[in-house]
């Protein structure tokens, strides 16, 4: 391939990163639109639970059947980008945003970033091998699919410019793929938008003056998201092997998973956990009655539907995890319940997702500058305390958390610390 120059260089990553934005905005508009539709169908019609099961069984078969090749979801996005792998099925799109709604739609616990992450690099893996793309112009366009896909999905372009390039290595942040990352979540958004979603709109937070007594606070509030954070991680992770090694077909598996996530939730006595608890994460920021065990419930709802193999993100769990365990811990410690939930739901991803910096700016775009300095505090506290584990066990260790003590290169998984 002949050499670009600068110019035309950074003209070509504009229209890739358009391109891929597009492609991603448009998927994510479609995927929001259904999800909307699913959870105010289950809502109005809340015995759709009690069929969850059944969709299981459904899905299961479906995905065994065809979904082989993208069995991995995120991981093997990440995987894409760290080795050169074959092509990401296309399929990969249309399966997971069918799998994501069906979940959703029968109440199942899980969030929406794996399908918008999933389609968005799906599409620009597509793209980079219709253009004939090289083997660093394609790791690039993946990382700007995913930034596509999650900025879109959340409404947050900065923060999904940063989670496209700070996701794929624990402490590295791809530079090379700032650009194409930039102007793929840029636009995504604003297809998005244009298309007619409207994201969700958080109270405002007022500044709270830094003290030492502050930061006293903040510590403890970062020590108890990263307790939790370990634990959902491990959980989630320990579920899915047991799981699949007790019931190796896709299908039953998901069905037994299915009756489990109706089980809590008769015990349970509330619909607050099924699906995205996006009403239950809009009360945290105003009550200061939550109940303590509203977060443990919901790991225990969110472990298990992915642990069975359900289909979904993470990232909306973390957030009514972290976001009811900051109004918690805040009412607890007197920190104002607005600034302690929106803290603590950026942290708990962060944390579990090793990207501090960019759910650091995600509270920033979703609850203005006064969240500063102390979500960047938690974050990073929080970070640091989870140690060497993932939600994503396929992500590299770039620079290790201790790194006197962290080997440099092994995905986490391959660590023995995920």
């Amino acid at each position: 391939m002949k050499r670009l120059g600068p110019v035309h260089r950074l003209v070509q990553w504009v229209a890739l990163g358009t391109l891929v934005g597009i492609a991603a905005g448009v998927a994510s508009a479609a995927f929001l639109y259904l999800l909307d539709c699913a959870t105010a169908t289950r809502q109005s019609h809340i015995t759709l639970v009690y069929f969850l099961p059944v969709a299981g069984l459904a899905l299961g078969y479906v995905f065994e059947r065809w979904g082989k090749p993208i069995a991995g979801g995120n991981n093997l996005v990440i995987d894409s980008v760290h080795e050169d792998s074959p092509k990401i099925p296309l399929r990969m799109a249309p399966m997971v945003l069918l799998g994501t709604v069906v979940t959703h739609l029968f109440g199942g616990s899980a969030g929406r970033e794996g399908a918008a992450v999933q389609m968005g690099a799906a599409l620009a893996d597509d793209i980079s091998h219709r253009l004939h793309l090289s083997r660093a112009m394609r790791v690039q366009l993946l990382a700007a699919g995913i930034a596509g896909g999650f900025g879109s999905v959340f409404g947050t372009p900065i923060a999904g410019t940063l989670f496209g390039l700070e996701v794929i290595a624990l402490g590295r942040i791809e530079y090379s793929a700032l650009l194409p990352a930039l102007i793929a979540a840029v636009v995504g958004d604003a297809v998005t938008r244009g298309l007619g979603i409207k994201h969700a709109v958080f109270p405002t937070v007022e500044s709270l003056p830094l003290t030492l007594v502050v930061f006293f606070k903040l510590a403890v509030l970062a020590i108890a998201v990263a307790l939790l954070s370990r634990l959902f991680v491990e959980a989630t992770h320990r579920i899915k092997a047991v799981s699949t090694r007790r019931i190796p077909s896709l299908p039953l598996r998901m069905a037994v998973g299915g009756i489990a996530v109706i089980v809590l939730w008769k015990l349970s006595g509330t619909s607050d956990f099924l699906g995205l608890g996006t009403d239950t994460i809009a009360r945290a920021f105003t009550d200061a009655s939550l109940p303590w065990s509203y977060p443990l419930v919901k790991l225990l709802f969110t472990a298990v539907t992915l642990g069975f193999g359900f289909l979904g993100g993470e990232v909306t769990p973390l957030f009514f995890i972290g976001a009811t365990l900051g109004s918690v811990v805040g009412s607890a410690l007197g920190i104002p319940i607005p600034l302690a939930a929106g803290v603590g739901m950026a942290a708990m991803f962060g944390s579990a997702s090793n990207t501090p910096i960019a759910l650091s700016v995600m509270a920033i775009e979703l609850l203005g500058a006064a969240v500063l300095p102390h979500v960047v505090i938690v974050c990073v506290l929080a970070y640091l305390l989870t140690g060497h584990r993932s939600i994503y066990p396929s992500q590299k260790i770039g620079v290790g958390k201790y790194e006197h003590r962290t080997p440099v290169g092994p995905r986490l998984r391959d660590s023995g610390s995920t």
